[in-house]
């Protein structure tokens, strides 16, 4: 016991001598002391020959020992590979690094203006959820049953439930603020909406609308073209020329759809207006009978127009996009070239 009392004292000494100054001097001390052949384990090996009743003492200096060693070891850790020490820290002193400003989304750019046109023509903004039900997003909207629609390969249905799918219009927004009752009503429905399409660059299974809808006393058609041209008037510029044609809509009646004057070719034709000169921009009409009657309003006493249109469909006529899948993309070179306009 007392030769390994010596020998702890001797390599004590020996191990607060050991002051290294370079990673490789500390790699030595390890080594020499802690490495699997080191001199620790040489000490802790001759507790096999310490006698039974003085194990326990010989062991608490032998612990004491190798921590000793252990912790001189770790109060050099600076002089490590890992270490930041001789390495050049940064100069806190200097200004920030320049970093390039982001940018909103362009189908976001587009929804934000085409809602603040219709906010000030009088429209407030009404959300819904995007996982709805039958009624809201069919039924009420005077869809008949066998509707094309609803079969599976248009609409995506949630867990097979034929009464739960994701909406493939904001129309049901309009739907839930008809069903609070509360008239009149003008109302915008941006959103984001799901059909089951196969994506190519000219559809997609998401996408975006803005759907508007009023509904007062003596509300008529020349209203709903009156609306139609302020707002093509803003978004596109005074001199772009509108027309209607005939259309179908289930949800109104009559019908029409919008086309305005191609923006890029001024009329004159190109690829976007497909040389016709007209690019289609929205569909709308009055508000069926029938679907006043569904929320308990009065047709006789009330009347109304509806509206709607793709976000995407307008970018692409602002921005020239020729690709859907670009907005999904998240790329950084497609998106950074609206910076300006955000």
């Amino acid at each position: 016991m007392e030769s390994l009392k010596t020998r702890i004292e001797a390599l004590t000494q020996e191990i607060k001598a050991t002051v290294p100054a370079t990673k490789e001097e500390l790699e030595a001390y390890r080594i020499k002391f802690l490495g699997t052949k080191g001199l620790v384990k040489e000490v802790l090996a001759g507790m096999k020959e310490v006698p039974a009743d003085q194990k326990k003492e010989a062991g608490q200096l032998l612990n004491a020992f190798k921590l000793l060693a252990e912790g001189h070891y770790e109060s050099f850790s600076h002089l490590q590979e890992n270490s930041t020490a001789g390495m050049q820290l940064a100069d806190l002193s200097l200004p920030g690094a320049d970093r390039p400003p982001g940018t909103r989304h362009p189908l976001r750019i587009v929804e934000n203006k085409i809602v603040e046109i219709f906010e000030k023509l009088g429209f407030g903004v009404a959300e819904g959820p995007e996982i709805e039900d039958d009624w809201h997003n069919f039924t009420s909207l005077n869809m008949p049953a066998d509707h094309t629609a609803r079969d599976m390969q248009d609409t995506f249905y949630v867990a097979q439930n034929p009464d739960w799918l994701l909406r493939t219009h904001t129309s049901s927004v309009q739907a839930r603020v008809l069903e609070e009752g509360k008239l009149p009503v003008r109302v915008i429905c941006p959103g984001r909406v799901y059909r089951n399409e196969t994506i190519s660059a000219r559809a997609h299974c998401f996408f975006h609308q803005c759907e508007g809808l009023y509904i007062d006393e003596n509300v008529s058609f020349a209203d709903l073209k009156q609306t139609l041209y302020a707002f093509v008037t803003e978004m596109f510029g005074e001199h772009t020329r509108v027309r209607f044609r005939p259309s179908y809509f289930p949800f109104t009646e009559p019908s029409a759809e919008m086309d305005i004057s191609c923006t890029v070719c001024g009329g004159s034709g190109c690829s976007l207006c497909k040389h016709t000169g007209w690019v289609e921009i929205l569909g709308c009409g009055m508000v069926h009978p029938d679907l006043l009657r569904n929320f308990d309003i009065d047709p006789e006493k009330y009347s109304g127009f509806a509206f709607g249109m793709g976000v995407e469909r307008i970018t692409q006529i602002r921005y020239q996009v020729n690709d859907l899948r670009l907005y999904s993309q998240n790329d950084v070179r497609f998106l950074k070239q609206f910076r300006a306009n955000a």
